[in-house]
């Protein structure tokens, strides 16, 4: 029997819904849980230098790069409104720029070394869950704070991070929720999930099944691949002979070889319905013969960009063609600078201690001037972002979260169908 009615109404209507859910991210290394509150003994709670230093860690290379773009001219955009309304205590905040790699390169790594050497109060980035553990420690031992844009692995919510990390992307128990229960509504009951052999792969997977098993359907294969691999057709060959009427790609950049497998195994979007995720929801219109991916569908963590937020992005960055994680990243860099003025203070263990308090409870405000005005004026506020209401749980999660799903036509771009709201209760 078919679940969620919910969610058959706002498919057949294209209208947005509500779409709750009470679970609680987890993982292998959730040894204890994480909160908002400042960092603790361990990490260093020196008084900030006056100047907020805002160091970027997203892909410029990578499995990912596609990312970095939109990402990148989410940080710039901020940071040149909060300098056009005096800065941060006084000061311009300072933006420093690294490329994040991917997980197959030490490049993360330098880049954090680089950005903790120039005094960043606050490291913005990765875009990949993968590479986020990879020096999440090194960052958080540092009183710097973490905070990216796109992690959803579910395993930051429970991650040892010193109160230190924190993301405007909503966990994959959401977008595994919304996915699962994508899938089971379109009638296939037999599912088969392909992921990356990482830990934003695994914990998606982990969720999607979840919500297909709850669903009434049954996953019949579950694959996790090597993603430096030369070639899936190993991979592919265990879902074909598992017969599948649906399967949950969850990759990156891989996509482009593991689509011509799928293929060539007689498993292509026009045999069996074929699902993408946020790291592989891209422009293939130039890796692809016209008509490849026409109706597989997708999902991407975030609200619709307003038109007025794209144009203002286009200002910084006049060659930008995909937004995905713009807002997200926005939304990071102007929090930042609010929880230091709410502070006092620019070091990361100061921000920190405000990020929970300037994103929920008090007066509304949309805009960092906005806020500014009335964190001046004495009031507590609540910032509203263009990603979102974003209101962080102690965990440093958003509370509620928004995910987008999206379709490819013949020309093998994207576009949405519709919106769900979600709140994630941990």
């Amino acid at each position: 029997m078919i679940r969620i009615a919910p969610l058959g109404r706002v498919l057949a209507v294209a209208a947005a819904a509500s779409l709750a859910l009470t679970a609680c991210g987890g993982g292998e290394e959730s040894a204890a849980p994480a909160t908002s509150a400042p960092a603790s003994s361990s990490a260093p709670a020196a008084k900030g230098d006056g100047v907020l230093t805002i160091g970027a860690l997203l892909p410029q290379t990578g499995d990912l790069a596609f990312l970095g773009p939109p990402e990148f001219a989410g940080v710039k955009l901020a940071v040149q409104e909060i300098n056009a309304a005096g800065g941060v205590l006084g000061k311009p905040v300072v933006e420093i720029d690294t490329d994040s790699g991917d997980t197959k390169t030490d490049i993360a790594s330098q880049s954090v070394d680089k950005l903790l050497q120039q005094k960043a109060d606050t490291i913005i980035g990765a875009a990949s869950s993968g590479v986020s553990k990879t020096v999440i420690d090194k960052i958080t031992s540092a009183g710097v704070v973490h905070f990216s844009p796109a992690n959803t692995s579910p395993e930051f919510t429970t991650y040892n991070d010193k109160g230190l990390y924190f993301r405007t992307a909503p966990s994959d128990v959401l977008q595994g929720r919304v996915l699962g229960d994508l899938i089971v509504q379109d009638g296939s009951d037999s599912v088969a999930i392909l992921n990356r052999q990482d830990s934003y792969g695994n914990g998606l997977a982990d969720e999607v099944e979840k919500s297909v098993t709850s669903g009434g359907g049954e996953v019949v294969s579950k694959t996790a691949y090597d993603p430096a691999a030369a070639d899936f057709s190993a991979d592919v060959a265990k879902i074909k002979s598992s017969n599948p009427k649906a399967i949950a790609l969850i990759a990156f950049n891989e996509t482009t070889k593991i689509i011509p497998e799928l293929k060539k195994q007689g498993l292509g979007p026009d045999k069996v319905k074929i699902y993408f995720v946020d790291g592989n929801l891209a422009d293939y219109s130039s890796d692809f013969p016209k008509g490849t991916l026409a109706g597989i569908k997708g999902t991407l963590p975030g609200a619709a960009s307003s038109d007025d937020f794209k144009k203002k992005l286009l200002t910084v960055d006049p060659e930008l063609r995909d937004y995905s994680y713009a807002p997200e990243s926005y939304d990071a860099t102007t929090l930042t600078a609010l929880a230091a003025e709410a502070a006092k203070d620019d070091s990361g263990t100061a921000i920190a201690s405000k990020l929970v308090e300037v994103s929920k409870g008090g007066e509304k405000c949309t805009d960092f001037k906005a806020c500014l005005d009335l964190l001046k004026a004495g009031k507590d506020i609540d910032y509203d972002g263009v990603s979102g209401p974003v209101e962080f749980s102690d965990a440093g999660d958003p509370s509620e979260a928004t995910i987008g799903i999206y379709q490819y036509g013949d020309d093998n771009k994207y576009k949405n169908i519709t919106y769900l709201k979600g709140n994630v209760a941990g």
